[in-house]
């Protein structure tokens, strides 16, 4: 299939081939018939896309502040490494989408194949979106009108915030295109409407409307128009759709205000207040989010879990079936915005120079008679009679960014990469060269000529790939863990106990430079060690997957790992014991600033501290060794140093996780055969010591492992 999308770092804009989505539990397929341009939305991502490097730092100021810190801990190569990475990831476009539903679900209990619906999914010819973000269309609105429904829904949700009573005045400045459907949407609700805008064409189609609408650039004070038309009282409330860098829009908004009066933020504005604007006449402020409640939570969006209408009426889903009904009973009557209609293969003569467009709505058509694909040829490979061929399972930031990289530098040959949506496996399958992407992983597990499946999925689907794999007759890597819960892994240890094929987890930091080196220095010999392991995690937002139990494992099953593993990796032994405490009141809320305690068969002892409170400038990463009257600190993998050694070490490089070594040894055990590069039963004990970390924290004490 055909999909527009956003080259960040190029600036180009390109219509994409793309492998179709696989359905998913949950969401609808959908094959699209037309999709709405956002121009003011759309606009600014092609044109950030097109700034330099200079220009796209001055726009984020944020990013900016994060690449520094980056820098102080992680050097200047990775963070610049990180930093093109993200730019090379491009943007789909679109969030205006209509057509036919082709494939449901599991679960999907309220749409079936061939309904009209209307959803966000971007420009492409097919779609993937979840039930609550689709919309079923009324038999008398249009493929085209239903395809406003999203933009009449963010200037819905900002009246609803607005709150408007019949009969009072409210300003829209900015009449673009989500401002014309605000102001529309405001006189069906009894409201007298006032909107400016500086494009004489919009202030035309508002004015057909039957809404006042000026032209501030014919000369229009526009605060003293407000006030003479309210007799000197003032607007009710403004809401801004406009889109302006300029502090002025905001001051003006509060100034035409009444006492008491509102103002509402649709748009994209400067946003210097100043606060004798508003305190004088204690006028309220707010920003509305999107299309209403239930937007970027992944809950209701992506788990389907709708609120309750006696305490939340109106969601992002009931807007745009309010936006629906509204054309469909003649309230919103979009047909006059839409200025061009273009076929998808066009799309060019829109995004070529949107700068200088001057449409109010564009509406792509799509005529596509593809049958569904879920696996592109990027370039032609032959991987007949070799030996490490390898499918990769998952394109998200970790493969892009560490996985391809170094996988580039050793003797692998990639024929698969696959992800759910199937434009980041594309992307990275013509960077790297890599000779197909798919959205049907089930395609590498049937093909004889891969060897090893790569699985570097979200945590939950580690072991079903797992187990998938090794039923295929497959070697496996998984990125940690390799497991979330006893059942999970009991089940996994029984595949592979039948099939005789290798299980390695991404435990990298085993095989970094400095860790080589600190267990060389160690010696041979099984004496106990003590080590104190630090890892400032850094925070991450409590809605973010991590930490889902279900889905990420929470932090120290999904990450802290890594830990327990290099732990063992100098030990030269196995953990039989785990206690773990947290911080706070209520430590079994608070797994990521957490202490686990690990007691080791040869009667060495390791500490690690896991904490997301500390200062992004400080390392990331550290670990103190003692034995023997000998002690090694190594900071932040750039900087090792030894104590009471005969051959004493003091050293810094550049920062290696193991990453590379990691992926060498593991291609030439594929291609030469021998032991796997790490041994299983490591693996099951690392993976163990994780769950036992969790049950200490519940029971408050030690748990010993069988």
């Amino acid at each position: 299939m055909k999909q527009i999308i956003q080259d960040l770092k190029g600036g180009n804009t390109i219509l994409e081939e793309v492998p179709v989505p696989q359905v998913k539990k949950g969401a609808v397929l959908i094959k699209t018939t037309r999709s709405l341009v956002s121009l003011g939305t759309e606009r600014m991502l092609v044109e950030f896309s097109k700034a330099n490097f200079l220009q796209k730092a001055k726009q984020q100021p944020d990013k900016v502040k994060m690449v520094l810190d980056k820098i102080k801990t992680d050097g200047l190569k990775p963070t610049l490494d990180a930093v093109f990475n993200k730019l090379n990831q491009p943007l789909p476009l679109g969030y205006c989408n209509v057509g036919e539903v082709v494939e449901v679900g599991k679960n999907v209990t309220t749409f079936k194949v061939g309904d009209r619906v209307a959803s966000n999914g971007p420009h492409a010819e097919y779609v993937l979106v979840p039930e609550n973000l689709v919309a079923r269309i009324p038999d008398n609105v249009s493929d085209e009108e239903a395809s406003f429904t999203v933009i009449g829904s963010i200037g819905l949700q900002g009246i609803r915030l607005l709150e408007p009573t019949f009969g009072e005045t409210i300003v829209v400045v900015g009449l673009g295109l989500i401002g014309l459907v605000t102001a529309e949407l405001l006189k069906s609700n009894g409201c007298n409407v006032i909107g400016f805008d500086f494009d004489q064409s919009k202030v035309d189609i508002a004015k057909e409307k039957g809404i006042i609408a000026i032209n501030p650039g014919q000369g229009t004070d526009q605060v003293k128009f407000v006030e003479s038309y309210t007799n000197g009282i003032g607007a009710d409330g403004v809401i801004i759709t406009a889109s302006n860098k300029s502090n002025e829009i905001i001051s003006q908004s509060a100034q035409m205000c009444r006492k008491r009066g509102r103002v509402i933020l649709v748009g994209v504005i400067g946003l210097d207040i100043s606060r004798a604007d508003f305190y004088t006449k204690e006028i309220s402020f707010q920003v509305s989010c999107s299309y209403g409640p239930g937007r970027y939570d992944d809950n209701y969006e992506q788990k389907g879990i709708d609120y309750p209408i006696g305490f939340v009426r109106w969601t992002e889903k009931r807007n745009f079936q309010a936006i629906l009904n509204a054309m469909s009973n003649g309230s919103l009557n979009v047909k006059p915005l839409i200025s061009e209609r273009i076929s998808l293969a066009d799309y060019d003569k829109i995004y070529g120079n949107m700068k200088e467009s001057k449409s109010i709505a564009s509406i792509l058509e799509y005529k596509s008679n593809e049958e569904l694909s879920r696996t592109v040829k990027v370039i032609s490979k032959s991987f007949k009679h070799s030996k490490g061929v390898v499918g990769i399972i998952g394109a998200g930031n970790f493969t892009s960014a560490t996985l391809l990289p170094n996988l580039k530098k050793t003797d692998a040959s990639i024929k698969y990469i696959a992800s759910s949506g199937g434009l980041s496996s594309t992307t990275m399958a013509k960077q790297h060269k890599i000779a197909n992407s798919t959205t049907d992983y089930q395609e590498m597990l049937k093909d004889e000529d891969v060897d090893v499946i790569m699985i570097t999925t979200k945590h939950n689907s580690h072991a079903k790939m797992v187990i998938e794999s090794l039923n295929a007759g497959k070697h496996v890597f998984v990125e940690k863990p390799l497991a979330l819960n006893e059942d999970e892994l009991n089940n996994v240890i029984e595949v592979y106990n039948k099939q005789e094929k290798s299980i390695s987890v991404g435990f990298n930091r085993r095989f970094a430079p400095f860790a080589k080196e600190m267990k060389k220095a160690l010696g041979a010999a099984d004496a106990p060690i003590n080590i104190i392991a630090t890892m400032n995690a850094g925070y991450i937002p409590a809605d973010v997957w991590v930490h889902d139990m279900e889905i990420g494992g929470g932090r120290i099953i999904g990450e802290a790992c890594h830990f327990i593993d290099l732990c063992t990796f100098f030990t030269g032994s196995k953990v039989i014991a785990v206690c773990m405490n947290s911080m706070g009141k209520n430590p079994q809320e608070n797994t990521d600033n957490a202490t686990i305690l690990l007691k080791y068969e040869n009667g060495s002892s390791a500490v690690i501290n896991y904490f997301s409170n500390g200062s992004k400038s400080y390392s990331k990463e550290r670990l103190e060794i003692y034995s023997d009257e000998r002690t090694m600190v190594m900071d932040n993998w750039r900087k090792l140093k030894t104590f009471g050694f005969k051959k004493g070490i003091n050293t810094s490089a550049k920062q290696d996780k193991g990453h590379l070594n990691q992926f060498k040894e593991l291609i030439t055990q594929q291609k030469t055969g021998g032991d796997p590069i790490i041994p299983f039963e490591e693996i099951v004990n690392t993976t163990q010591a994780s769950f036992a970390a969790i049950e200490s924290l519940k029971n408050n004490g030690w748990v010993y492992l069988d």
